[in-house]
C-alpha cells in the first residue's frame, strides 16, 4: 500500500481505497454503456460478416467507443467520491501520453 500512496501521491489508504472503487466502477459503467450506444448508431454484431475479420473490425469499433466513454466516467466517478483532483491529474497524463495532450493546453 505504502508503494501505491507514494506512486500515485495520496495520503491515506482510504483514498487507495476509493480510487481501485472509482477503477473498478468505471470500467464496468463503460462496457455496460457501450452497448445501447453502439446499438443506436447501428453497429450490432449481426451487421458484420461472420468472417474473422468482420469481428476484428466489431471490436475495434466498440473498443474506440469505449475508450471516450471510460474517460468521461472517471472524471465523474472520480468526483462523485470525492478523488476529482486525482483522476483529473490522471487523465491528464494518459491523454498527454496519448498524443492527445493538446486537449488540455
Amino acid at each position: 500500500m505504502e508503494k501505491l500512496k507514494q506512486r500515485w501521491g495520496l495520503d491515506s489508504n482510504i483514498q487507495i481505497i476509493l480510487v481501485l472503487i472509482v477503477f473498478s466502477i468505471t470500467g464496468s459503467a463503460a462496457v455496460f454503456l457501450a452497448k445501447p450506444i453502439l446499438n443506436s448508431i447501428g453497429l450490432v454484431r449481426e451487421t458484420f460478416p461472420e468472417a474473422w475479420w468482420g469481428t476484428i473490425i466489431y471490436v475495434i469499433l466498440r473498443i474506440l467507443i469505449i475508450f471516450p466513454i471510460y474517460q468521461v466516467l472517471l472524471v465523474v466517478f472520480g468526483w462523485l467520491f470525492g478523488q476529482f483532483k486525482f483522476f483529473w491529474n490522471f487523465e491528464k497524463k494518459m491523454l498527454n501520453r496519448l498524443g492527445l495532450g493538446f486537449l488540455f493546453k
